[in-house]
């Protein structure tokens, strides 16, 4: 009777299922730390232009002595009518806005170009040529800080990062990553995790950004964003593992890349997913939009009359917002312990109405930190807008889907520079704050249409 046991016991064990390719190393399935970098690299890059310009135009044309980075009677009770600075703020604004414009304007069409091709060729290729694309970038943008050349060649950087996907790209691929490898009940709080990383990496360029600026100038913290989105490009290209399964060969220039996304909206096979599509798609707009749209204009409101902030304050207020995406992380999973996930995406939606009304009517510092504290639960709605239109494609579509909603987010992007860049010259003469104010208008509609 011990002879079979014993037998049993000599056999060798039975052979594992195959391990499918990305799951193999967990160290290595990890998309979280090449978004970080990505994010690391644009946060400071994103400010420190906007003061560049600020500084390089003033100079230009009087406003600001090269010498110092002081604005010439900021701190006057006259600043406001003051029409140089008006001129100065303005061709900030109206240069944030053409440079924005190209930039995003080429990434519309090459996400929805790579998105779904990454869903038959893997997810590595559509994190490669991104980053590789950020590098090149702020390789130009060095350029023009040690020549001096004209501001216009941060145009030409946009447009040549825009033609390999631009940070959006970055962003669709991860999420993609991340609905690959994933189960659909925690799919949101993985979404949310991925977007907590997105304020790290901001809070971290924002506060050392700031400073490191302060004390010697433009060139070294471009030095590190170069360095960031080039330590991403490597990770892509030889540390990340594959997330799709089964990948088969497709060419890239198609049409069929673009039939794909259009499909997703078009299907009849599944009617009331067209509408959620539709319906969390034009949610997810309109509170992308604002979000970019006083993104773009915070750090020329902090510049400006009557707060006039310096470097390191700058630096702290960009920290203050991008800590939402912390705190709006923590929220949610304490949240979800008790309320479905679109009554958190609701209370989120409050928290961001609430704190852009505080900061349309900021006057001093203490009132702008207030705002920003307001704020904290303002990115809970993102993750579980995402995660909601994640579960209603297959697994085959996930890069088409998240191609579409990067497609979005770069109308997005458009949109709100144009509208924004615009309405704040054009309200500069009877209230500074105007922009946000509109936009905590806009953010009742996606929450009538979440509610």
């Amino acid at each position: 009777s011990l002879r079979p046991s014993m037998a049993a016991m000599a056999a060798p064990p039975p052979a594992e299922p195959p391990v499918p390719p990305g799951r193999r190393w967990p160290s290595l399935l990890a998309v979280e730390p090449l978004l970080f970098l990505a994010t690391l690299s644009l946060g400071l890059q994103g400010p420190l232009a906007t003061q560049y310009l600020w500084d390089r135009l003033g100079a230009e044309h009087g406003y600001i002595d090269r010498n110092s980075t002081e604005s010439a009677g900021c701190g006057d009770g006259n600043a406001t009518a003051d029409p140089l600075r008006q001129e100065v703020e303005a061709l900030v604004s109206h240069w944030n806005l053409y440079i924005n414009l190209g930039g995003f304007f080429v990434c519309l069409f090459s996400v929805t170009l790579f998105g779904p091709w990454s869903d038959s060729v893997g997810r590595r290729p559509a994190l490669i040529l991104p980053t590789a694309g950020m590098a090149l970038q702020t390789a130009i943008y060095l350029l023009v800080m040690y020549l001096e050349l004209h501001v216009a060649f941060f145009l030409l950087g946009r447009i040549v990062s825009g033609l390999t996907g631009d940070y959006n790209l970055i962003l669709a691929s991860c999420f993609s990553y991340v609905a690959d490898t994933s189960e659909r009940r925690a799919r949101t709080f993985r979404v949310a995790v991925l977007e907590a990383c997105l304020g790290t990496a901001g809070m971290v360029a924002s506060i050392g950004g700031g400073q490191w600026r302060k004390a010697q100038g433009y060139i070294n913290p471009f030095w590190l964003a170069f360095a960031a989105s080039l330590a991403a490009t490597l990770y892509a290209a030889f540390f990340l593992r594959e997330s799709v399964k089964q990948k088969k060969e497709t060419k890239l220039l198609t049409l069929s890349h673009y039939k794909a996304v259009y499909r997703l909206y078009t299907n009849p096979e599944r009617p009331s997913s067209r509408w959620k599509l539709a319906l969390y798609s034009l949610a997810f707009f309109l509170l992308v939009t604002v979000h970019f749209g006083a993104k773009d204009l915070y750090v020329l409101y902090e510049l400006g009359f009557p707060l006039c902030w310096a470097s390191d304050l700058i630096g702290y207020g960009s920290a203050a917002s991008y800590l939402a995406y912390l705190s709006s992380l923590a929220g949610l999973r304490l949240l979800q312990l008790c309320l479905e996930d679109t009554w958190v995406a609701e209370m989120g939606l409050v928290s961001n109405i609430a704190g852009l009304v505080v900061i349309s009517l900021a006057t001093t510092t203490p009132i702008m930190f207030t705002g920003y504290g307001i704020l904290f639960l303002s990115m809970a709605a993102t993750p579980v807008i995402r995660s909601k239109l994640s579960k209603l494609v297959s697994e085959t579509e996930q890069g088409a889907l998240f191609a579409s909603v990067a497609c979005v987010q770069g109308v997005c992007s458009l949109v709100a520079t144009g509208v924004f860049n615009s309405l704040y010259p054009a309200t500069l003469h009877f209230m500074r704050g105007f922009p946000f104010l509109f936009g905590a208008i806009i953010l009742l509609i996606p929450a009538a249409i979440l509610g």
